[in-house]
This record gives structure tokens, sequence and C-alpha cells, in this order.
């Protein structure tokens, strides 16, 4: 059994609950300074915001439900990235601090506010933040409309999965995941299932990602994107597959460690929405009962999952995550290691 890279996953992602007020509020209790912020509302209809460092939080929101280019409002969403979690501000359109709603926060931490240039790559990027030990790096780029042009994105490693956005126009945000390949991809903005490209669309390698069509999502020349690259890291973060059985009693995902952030989508039905689960919004106790979807408005919903001390089994038999022979795949993140570092006791329990 490989020991974890990461003893302590909650320095690099943490998910944080809190009320909206429509006034301008800090939220704390973040454990450190995010540079990727994605923000739902629980308890009514809201868009799901996500911000991010590289960009500078004020004015540079996008949405994970819609196709549109990234806002300007100053008064919305976060307006600054804080050391122990960031700002809100009045948020008129009521989509990160919703008066009396309740809000779910997911954060990562990458490197240090908007990092420097990347110049690994055929394309130099604005800015690439990176953070090696936790597998996780946000780079913008402007795209040349070149076949086959690469980007560098600084982990020193492959990425497992790859999260793209057209910042200056409208555009869906196509999402590389290596258990499709480089040939498929798939929207996290709808409910399509996976796509097929002419042969491969993204090769990512140890220090680039290789955009080897032009495709309008990744590299249309003169505009903009934002990049998140996620590799995975032992005993914090996994990227894979698993097959439904169609049964309550589903199947079982080994991950390595304590789960604090689940999410899935099928990929074969062109109806099934990405599913997120988390562990500071369901029960103390398994089933993990509280569900959003990152392609929806929808209010928090009910399903059920369990998280295990080295993994999470599926307890529904619903197609959006367990219909029998499809596969679906997931991005998971830890809250704590089955097996720590040499020298290191943390045993992981299941809720």
């Amino acid at each position: 059994m490989a020991y974890a890279s990461i003893s302590k996953p909650g320095l690099y992602f943490n998910t944080k609950l809190y009320t909206g007020t429509t006034n301008a509020q800090s939220i704390t209790g973040v454990g450190f300074q995010p540079d990727m912020t994605w923000v739902k509302v629980r308890s009514t209809t809201a868009y799901g915001v996500i911000q991010d460092a590289v960009r500078g939080a004020t004015g540079t929101d996008t949405y994970s439900l819609l196709t549109s280019a990234e806002a300007g409002d100053n008064t919305d969403a976060i307006t600054s990235f804080d050391s122990d979690g960031f700002s809100l501000g009045t948020d008129a359109n009521d989509r990160s601090n919703y008066s009396g709603q309740t809000h779910v926060a997911w954060n990562w931490k990458a490197g240090t506010g908007q990092g420097s240039s990347n110049t690994d790559g055929s394309i130099n990027t604005t800015y690439t933040s990176v953070n090696t030990t936790a597998g996780f790096s946000i780079s913008k780029y402007t795209g040349n409309g070149s076949a086959n042009a690469t980007v560098g994105h600084g982990l020193g490693v492959e990425p497992s999965m790859i999260i793209f956005k057209c910042l200056t126009h409208q555009q869906s945000w196509i999402t590389y995941h290596k258990s499709l390949g480089t040939g498929h991809y798939l929207y996290l903005n709808n409910t399509d299932a996976s796509s097929s490209a002419s042969g491969a669309w993204c090769t990512p390698s140890a220090s680039t990602f290789q955009l080897n069509q032009v495709f309008n999502a990744t590299n249309t020349s003169g505009r903009d994107y934002i990049a998140y690259c996620f590799a995975e890291k032992a005993g914090y973060s996994k990227f894979g597959n698993y097959r439904g059985n169609g049964n309550a009693s589903g199947t079982f995902v080994y991950t390595g460690f304590k789960p604090a952030f689940v999410l899935i989508r099928n990929t074969v039905n062109s109806s099934d929405d990405w599913q997120i689960f988390d562990n500071k919004r369901a029960n103390t106790f398994n089933p993990a009962d509280k569900i959003l979807q990152a392609n929806l408005s929808s209010a928090e919903g009910t399903s059920a999952i369990d998280l295990l001390s080295n993994g999470f089994k599926i307890r529904a038999s619903s197609g959006f995550m367990n219909r029998s022979g499809e596969t679906m795949i997931y991005m998971c993140f830890a809250e704590q290691p089955l097996v720590a570092n040499v020298g290191q006791s943390i045993p992981a329990t299941a809720r």
C-alpha cells in the first residue's frame, strides 16, 4: 500500500459552508488562502460561480452552468482571496451571497496569487499558478489558432483532468479526463454524452497540454482562456472511472483515502447531470445524502453515497451515477489519507 504524498489534505482542498447576506462579508475558516473557489447556492435556484486568483477576484466570475464569457460586474461574487478564505461583494445577482440562503464553497490551493508566465509551450501563458505538491495548476493563455499548439501547466507530471473555459467569448466548459482518453471530451455545463473528436484533441504531458485541434473552446486566435489542470497525488486526489450495476448497493471505488469531495459524471447517457457530493453538506454519518449538479442551477437535492476510509460506495440505483453497464468518471479529493507518510499515524475512518 502506497504512502500518502500529503498527510494534511485540508491545507490544499476544503469545503466551506456559509449563509448569504447580500451585504459585503468575509468568509473565514477555509484554512488557507484559496486560488480557486467554486460557489454554489444550496437552498434555492442560482448559478454556480467559479473564480481564481490568476484572473484576480473582482469582476472575473464565470458560471459553471453557463457558456457566457467572463463577467465584469464588480459587485458580484468574490472580491478578494484572503489568508483564511475570501471576501464577497454585495452580489446584486444572487450567485454567491444570496440573502438568507445557504451556500457551499469548494476551495483549492494552487501557487501564490497570479503566478508567472510559463514558457514551456508554443503558447506562453499570461500567468500560471502552480502547486506541484497538490497537483493543481491554473493557466491563463491567449489562443494562436494553430493545430498542435502546446501550453505549459507547470505540474511536472501529466494531468489527469483539465477543465477549459474561454473567457472572452461564449463557449462551453470543455473537459479532458484521462479515463476518456485524448479522443473524447465532456462539457461541464451540459448533459451531452462523451463526444468523439476526429483524433486526439488534447494530449497532456509532464510539462504541457497539446491542443491537437483548433477548437473554439480551447484555441481560437486572439481569444483568452483559462485551464484548470489536476494531477493525481497518492492519498489526496484520484481521477478514474467505474461501471454502474443499477443496484442500490452500487459499486465501491477505491481511492486510498477518505473522500471530502466527489464529482461524478455518466459518460454514456446524454440526459445525466454532473453530480457533486462533499463531506460538509451531508450527514455526519453515512450515507452522504446531499447532492448538487455542476451543470444546473437547481437547489440541493438528495441522493446517496458512502464516504469510507479508503474510497466511496454508490448507494443509489439512479442512472446519473449507477446505470447498469454504463461508465462513470469521477474526480475526488481527500479529507484524510488512509495511510500517512512514514513515521506518521493518521488512521482514516468511515463516517
